[in-house]
């Protein structure tokens, strides 16, 4: 059964208006978080032509040099391999503070979205980048990230359909499933320091979950509500999809996910093309990634990206 035009419109009016979101705190464009540091690595063709290019994220307190291995193994089957370093990490950083400075800057002032949003605005110019590029095929760029890389890989290819193959891991949670079922505390605590900040300014003598949504809400509006994973993820339907979580991960607990997970199967029979989705939740793995991961990252790029 084919997805109908109702839900083509209702998919492109979602996606409107989350990239109205990101464009609502525009005003850093020509100050240093303005600027996307890029490391592109590709293997030298004698004969100059267009392949598929894979863009890798890395997670919190990580780099785009972290990602190197991954992308020198990569490249040399063919691909044209980038990553970025994400929002007030590595050269956008200017010491070990500055990510969790811009959260407590976005709670104050609501100005920013260094949270997820932010950089996946410098995803969307890095595909008009990525698009102009002779060695790049535009019809053929996948997406992948670990943790907040792996948020990233998921918001960015919701909003921005030119991402054709999408593997994020141990990135993808239902924020609204972890508020109402009290499972919020392991995502707060990567990010401690900004919620005791909001509690404090709450007048709270303890993190709640009042707290919590009204952070999200701050720097990440829709997040926990219209853009969360019940309601994004299965607009990724037709292009392939693969998640990849652990099954007793505290700061992505699968159990959260049910319902993203049937939404997003269903859109994908609909659209004719349930081999295109995936759902992979490791035994016995909480937060981290795998060598199994990496191998069906791999193997999903392979099959659907590199034909």
């Amino acid at each position: 059964m084919a997805a109908s035009a109702t839900d083509a419109d209702a998919g492109a009016g979602l996606r409107s208006e989350f990239l109205q979101v990101l464009l609502s705190r525009r005003r850093d464009l020509l100050g240093e978080q303005g600027r996307v540091p890029v490391l592109l690595l590709k293997l030298d063709d004698p004969v100059p032509r267009r392949k598929p290019a894979i863009v890798f994220l890395h997670s919190s307190y990580k780099c785009k040099e972290w990602l190197r291995p991954l992308l020198e193994a990569y490249a040399s089957k063919g691909y044209v391999c980038v990553a970025i370093d994400s929002r007030y990490h590595g050269e956008r950083a200017s010491n070990e503070t500055t990510y969790i400075d811009a959260l407590k800057s976005a709670w104050r002032n609501g100005d920013t979205m260094p949270f997820v949003f932010d950089t996946v605005w410098d995803l969307v110019k890095l595909g008009d980048y990525l698009g102009e590029r002779e060695d790049v095929d535009p019809c053929r760029v996948g997406i992948t990230g670990e943790s907040l890389g792996g948020m990233h890989a998921w918001f960015a290819a919701f909003v921005d359909t030119r991402y054709s193959v999408v593997v994020p891991i141990i990135g993808v949670q239902g924020f609204r499933w972890a508020i109402d079922n009290n499972m919020w505390l392991a995502r707060v605590n990567s990010i401690r320091p900004l919620f005791e900040e909001a509690r404090i300014d709450l007048g709270k003598s303890e993190l709640d979950t009042e707290v919590v949504e009204r952070v999200w809400e701050k720097i990440a509006p829709g997040l926990d509500s219209q853009f969360d994973a019940p309601y994004s993820l299965p607009l990724l339907a037709p292009r392939p999809l693969l998640l990849l979580n652990g099954a007793e991960d505290p700061r992505c607990p699968i159990s959260g996910l049910g319902e993203a997970i049937s939404k997003t199967a269903k859109a994908y029979e609909e659209s004719g093309c349930a081999e295109k989705f995936m759902f992979i939740a490791e035994p016995g793995v909480g937060h981290k990634i795998t060598i199994d991961m990496v191998k069906a990252a791999s193997e999903w790029f392979d099959r659907f990206l590199h034909a």
